[in-house]
């Protein structure tokens, strides 16, 4: 069997399954699973957890940081890097405080009055 072959045979096991649609995958070809999405269903925790995960970036970023002190030209990407977590930290708790007010609101419901719905002395 040439490798020419070879080539297009894995190239059609691998891409007509699916045609022309999406199919995420990793580099080593593991298909995407939601496993990897942490969502909870509750707007303030999926927050939170965004909040953590930024956290965590920022303070990887600052040990490679003491790490290289002595490389400039590593340096500026993980400063660059580091700062960019800040960034991402503060509008998810932007973000974290605009659902905490949404969700403290107090709801009120009006209904409209129609002929169905009142007595005879038209009391709603």
């Amino acid at each position: 069997m040439s490798s020419y072959f070879k080539f297009y045979s894995r190239i059609d096991n691998k891409h007509t399954p699916h045609g022309v649609d999406v199919y995420p995958q990793s580099a080593a070809g593991t298909p995407f699973t939601a496993a990897y999405i942490a969502a909870k269903g509750d707007p303030i925790a999926n927050l939170q957890e965004d909040l953590a995960a930024e956290q965590k970036a920022r303070a990887t970023y600052e040990k490679l940081i003491d790490l290289c002190k002595d490389d400039p030209d590593v340096l500026d990407p993980l400063r660059f890097l580091r700062q960019r977590e800040v960034v991402h930290f503060q509008r998810f708790g932007e973000a974290l405080r605009g659902v905490q007010d949404k969700l403290a609101e107090r709801r009120f419901y009006t209904v409209n009055c129609n002929k169905f719905m009142c007595d005879d002395n038209n009391n709603c």
